[in-house]
C-alpha cells in the first residue's frame, strides 16, 4: 500500500474520526489546533491521518481537514472497509484502527487519541468487538490514550487485551482507566513515572513484539467524572438510545451522554484528548533522542 506521508523523525499520528465524528463539526477546527499544538510545544510533529480521494494520507493539511469536515457525511474506516474506500477513490476518516495501519505503514511509532474501542456491552443480542483490539496485535505503534472508552464493557476489554497478548501501560497511574474515569479497579501491566524510561521501554518493545503497545493517561483530574457520577449519565444515555447497535451504538450514547450532561462529557473528551497528545509528543520526542 502507497502511503502519503509528510511526517518528520518525531511524529505523533492523530485519528480523523475523532475530529469528524467524535465532537461537534463546529468544535473540531479549533480541537484540531490546540492538539497540533500541544504536539508542537511537546517537541514533537503532528501527523493528521485520513483518506482524501482515496488517497491514504500520514500528515495532513489544514484544507485537506477542512475538505473532509465540509462532506456531508465521511464514513469512519476500520481495517475492514479501509481497502474498498481506497479502490473506490473516496473519502474517510480513520477510526484508532485504520490510523494504527496507515502510521504503521509510514514508520510513526506514535499515536495519540482520546480512548480506544473493546468490548461493547451487548446493545442488542450479537457480538460486539471493536477492531481496534485486533489492531493493537498487528501494527507497531504506540497508542496513547485515557484508557478505553467509559461506555464499553471496561472490565471484558481489559480481558481481551491480556488474551491478546498487548502490553498495557500506565502513565503515573496503576490503575487502567477508563476514559471519563480516571481510576477503575482493573490493572495495568505496569506502570512508568519517568517519560524518558516510557519512552525508552515503547520503542525497545515495539521492536521485540512487532505489535502494538496501549499507554494509559488518565484524564486530566479536574475534568473526570466519579464513577457514580458516570454511572448515573449512562444509565439515562442507555436508556435513551435502546435499540441502537453495531457502529449506531456508540455515537448514539456518546450523543445522548452530552445532551444529559449539559456538555460536560464534550469538554471533558477535549480536554483528554488534548493531554494525551501532549504526552505522545513528549514520548516521541524523547524516542527521537535516542
Amino acid at each position: 500500500m502507497k502511503v502519503t506521508s509528510r511526517v518528520t523523525a518525531a511524529a505523533v499520528a492523530l485519528e480523523t474520526t475523532l475530529l469528524c465524528h467524535g465532537v461537534p463539526k463546529a468544535n473540531a477546527p479549533a480541537l484540531a489546533v490546540r492538539i497540533d499544538d500541544a504536539i508542537k510545544q511537546s517537541g514533537a510533529s503532528p501527523a493528521l491521518v485520513g483518506v482524501v480521494r482515496g488517497v491514504p494520507t500520514v500528515g495532513m493539511t489544514a484544507d485537506e481537514l477542512r475538505l473532509l469536515l465540509e462532506v456531508d457525511h465521511v464514513p469512519k474506516l476500520n481495517t475492514a472497509n479501509l481497502g474498498v474506500t481506497l479502490h473506490r477513490r473516496s473519502h474517510g476518516a480513520t477510526t484508532v484502527a485504520a490510523t494504527m495501519e496507515l502510521a504503521a505503514a509510514a514508520g510513526v511509532e506514535v499515536f495519540a487519541t482520546g480512548g480506544i474501542g473493546g468490548v461493547h456491552k451487548g446493545y442488542g443480542d450479537r457480538l460486539d468487538i471493536s477492531a481496534d483490539l485486533a489492531a493493537l496485535t498487528r501494527f507497531p505503534v504506540a497508542v496513547v490514550a485515557s484508557g478505553v472508552k467509559s461506555i464499553l464493557d471496561v472490565a471484558s476489554t481489559r480481558e481481551a487485551l491480556e488474551t491478546l497478548g498487548v502490553p498495557v501501560v500506565g502513565y503515573r497511574t496503576d490503575s487502567f482507566p477508563a476514559f471519563y474515569v480516571r481510576e477503575t479497579d482493573l490493572p495495568v501491566d505496569a506502570r512508568f513515572d519517568d517519560e524518558a524510561d516510557l519512552a525508552a521501554f515503547v520503542h525497545a518493545e515495539l521492536a521485540r513484539i512487532g505489535r502494538g503497545v496501549l499507554v494509559c493517561n488518565p484524564c486530566p483530574e479536574a475534568h473526570a467524572f466519579t464513577q457514580a457520577e458516570f454511572d448515573v449519565a449512562l444509565a439515562e444515555a442507555e436508556r435513551a438510545t435502546a435499540g441502537a447497535s453495531g457502529r449506531d451504538a456508540t455515537p448514539a450514547v456518546l450523543a445522548a451522554l452530552h445532551e444529559r450532561s449539559g456538555g460536560r462529557t464534550l469538554t471533558t473528551n477535549i480536554e483528554l484528548a488534548v493531554s494525551n497528545a501532549a504526552l505522545a509528543g513528549r514520548i516521541a520526542a524523547a524516542i527521537a533522542s535516542l
